[in-house]
């Protein structure tokens, strides 16, 4: 480890030496010169790691040198040496920024100390803005999404987008797909990032306790509210709110949501007065719901209100050449230091594999690899043999003709027998064909598909 260098400033030659020649016995590098101004002049050749300057000097004083480190090297501390007769200029240089100081005459275990001590704040000051740097680079969109496909490349380029508004998101996608990776990933990027992100899912908590859940209820509002209670949109102030498994929330639960979102406003059970909230909402489910609307099991107004911006996350077989990376990912992640490789023919196993749990059934895949490993790599004996076995579905044979076809009408003449299939079901449609929606959507739009007319009536 490079030792520290410290710049030191005394016009007393004799002191200046001594404390020149204690610091260079402690394995210290020293500049030390006998004026402020020359300090000055080191300042801004120099990086130091600490600065020792006397207060009292005929040209330039210590509380000027003081100043100029604030200014130049912000990060360096700075120990003041003072006579008694100025220990309150010593006290006020303090305010303004010194780390400690020393009176005249000082023990020189004392100063040893003191000298230690200020060079281990600053350590720890750089430590702590180096993993404070580390964090913040570990919570950007990018450092959370694992994939270099296409698709995941838009979807991130969508959620930096996103991220810098407040406009309610609602993710999409089957279960697995990483919704909460992205709703975290869309906090983290957001001006609301240094507030909380605050998990709820609709799905998990019984039906009579959601209301308490989300809104809070003050005490004596039912049996067992024995005190009051914040509410997940209160404990999100400032910050970010996921409601996971939306599709779940109960009809009359959906209204007082809709209602929080429009007056931004809550009111916790039992008390009947509203409370502000601040908060960003991000919504996902994997249930269709524009079909539930249809069967009357969802709001249609509160569905137009979380949906302002819609981000679908495509499954894994949409990504297939994610797979890869993903696994070397959860690979490090389970075993940080192994450095497990896979055999050509297991990565194409993972790769073709089927994945009906999309990324969350590839991580729990790669946990059980590398407990169960036999060695640091990974053979296609390794994989169970369900997994070893699954193949890609074979491809359906389209008969063409002879003298060549169209694509575009293939794919029209695709799209029409699925939408036939599916009675004209859009969503049910787009199930069918593995694509999202919104991409149906296009394609009946380029391609001029319009459901048929119904017959007028007799």
């Amino acid at each position: 480890m490079t030792a520290a260098r410290i710049l030191l400033a005394d016009d007393d030659a004799s002191l200046r030496r001594v404390i020149e020649f204690n610091l260079q016995e402690l394995g210290y590098q020293v500049d030390a010169v006998g004026a402020g101004a020359e300090a000055l002049i080191r300042l801004r050749e120099h990086e130091y790691d600490l600065v020792v300057t006397d207060i009292k000097m005929p040209d330039v004083d210590g509380l000027t040198v003081l100043d100029g480190v604030k200014r130049l090297q912000p990060r360096a501390p700075v120990i003041l040496i003072t006579a008694f007769a100025s220990v309150e200029a010593a006290v006020e240089a303090m305010k303004r920024g010194a780390y400690d100081y020393v009176t005249k005459p000082f023990n020189r275990d004392e100063f040893k100390l003191i000298v230690a001590r200020a060079l281990r704040s600053s350590q720890l000051e750089d430590e702590n803005q180096r993993l404070r740097g580390e964090l913040e680079d570990q919570r950007r969109p990018e450092a959370l999404i694992v994939g270099d496909s296409p698709a995941m490349r838009a979807t991130l380029e969508r959620v930096r987008k996103v991220a810098q508004s407040d406009a309610t998101v609602l993710l999409t996608g089957e279960s697995g797909t990483g919704k909460e990776l992205i709703a975290r990933a869309l906090h983290f990027g957001s001006p609301r990032r240094t507030g909380p992100f605050v998990v709820v899912n609709c799905g998990a908590i019984p039906r009579d306790l959601l209301e308490s859940e989300l809104f809070g209820h003050v005490r004596g509002a039912f049996t067992g509210a024995v005190r009051d209670k914040q509410g997940k949109f209160e404990q999100a102030s400032g910050g970010t709110l996921f409601l996971d498994e939306i599709g779940e929330l109960p009809p009359e639960l959906q209204v007082k949501l809709l209602r929080a979102l429009q007056e931004r406003e809550i009111e916790r059970v039992g008390e009947g007065k509203p409370r502000r909230i601040d908060v960003r909402l991000v919504a996902a489910t994997n249930r269709d719901l524009e079909a539930m609307i249809e069967q009357g099991d969802f709001r249609e107004d509160l569905y137009y209100r979380i949906n302002v911006i819609p981000i679908d996350l495509p499954p894994l077989r949409q990504r297939a050449e994610d797979v890869p990376v993903l696994v070397r990912h959860f690979l490090r992640r389970f075993a940080p230091d192994a450095g497990i490789e896979v055999a050509p023919e297991a990565m194409d196993a993972l790769v073709h594999a089927h994945w009906r749990g999309n990324v969350r059934e590839l991580m729990n895949a790669c946990e059980r690899l590398v407990t169960l490993r036999r060695g640091d790599r990974v053979e296609l004996s390794d994989l169970p043999p369900q997994l070893a076995a699954m193949e890609e579905r074979p491809p359906q044979i389209i008969n063409l003709p002879a003298d060549g076809a169209s694509l575009d009408d293939l794919v029209r003449g695709v799209i029409v027998q699925a939408l036939e299939r599916c009675g004209w079901n859009q969503a049910q449609a787009a199930r069918f064909l593995r694509i999202p929606r919104h991409i149906l959507l296009y394609r009946m739009e380029k391609y001029a598909i319009t459901p048929p007319r119904e017959p007028a009536g007799g």
